[in-house]
This record gives structure tokens, C-alpha cells and sequence, in this order.
């Protein structure tokens, strides 16, 4: 019979693959958005504010991807917990807090400026 934590361990693998599976969706995303928008400014059409939509498409999946991969790491955590792992937890909420700030600051300043160019 199985042990009820081996089942948790399950889940934080599914919870981490799904957030990897996130970010690589995203990228992939980014990337066909990527080669649209360059093609269109080959043809000579200004792609400013698709440009600003790739960042804020990209930012969302990787914010997501992210936001994933840190349940995971709490809940194994959480199953474990010794000083060194809640260490590296808190290493990883760290540095996890500084990149989704710097991503949201930068999206909200991104933001109104399109919706103004939007704007008839």
C-alpha cells in the first residue's frame, strides 16, 4: 500500500510539470507572435503595440508558469521540512517575489500606454 505522502510527491511533480508546460506554451506563443509582428515590420507596418502585446502575452505565461512551480516547491516543502530545504524554499519565494514584481511593474507601465494608442 502506498504511503499518503508518496501520493503528494506525485502531485508536486504534476503541479511543477504543468507549470514548465506553462512557460513553454507561452515561449512557443511568443515566438510565433514574434515572427508575425517581424514580418509585418519587414512589410513595413508599424508593430509597436504588438510588440508591447508579445511582452505582456510572454510576461502572463511566465507569472503563471512561475506561480506553478512555487505551489510545488511549498507543498514537497512542506512534506520535508528540514532547515535546508526551508532555506532554498525561501530563496526560491525570494527571488520568485523580485522577478513576478519586476514582471507586473513592468506590464502595468506597458499597459495604459496601449490602451491610449487604442484609443481613437
Amino acid at each position: 500500500m502506498n504511503h499518503p505522502l508518496e501520493y503528494l510527491h506525485h502531485a508536486t511533480f504534476g503541479i511543477s510539470l504543468l507549470g514548465v508546460l506553462v512557460i513553454i506554451f507561452g515561449v512557443l506563443c511568443g515566438v510565433v507572435r514574434f515572427l508575425r509582428s517581424e514580418v509585418s515590420a519587414v512589410r513595413g507596418t508599424n508593430v509597436e503595440g504588438e510588440r508591447r502585446k508579445l511582452r505582456q502575452v510572454l510576461g502572463y505565461y511566465l507569472l503563471l508558469g512561475l506561480e506553478f512551480l512555487i505551489a510545488a516547491d511549498i507543498i514537497d516543502t512542506l512534506m520535508k521540512p528540514e532547515p535546508r530545504e526551508l532555506i532554498v524554499l525561501s530563496a526560491i519565494v525570494a527571488i520568485r517575489t523580485v522577478i513576478s514584481y519586476s514582471l507586473n511593474s513592468e506590464l502595468a507601465h506597458e499597459t495604459p500606454h496601449t490602451n491610449r494608442t487604442a484609443t481613437p
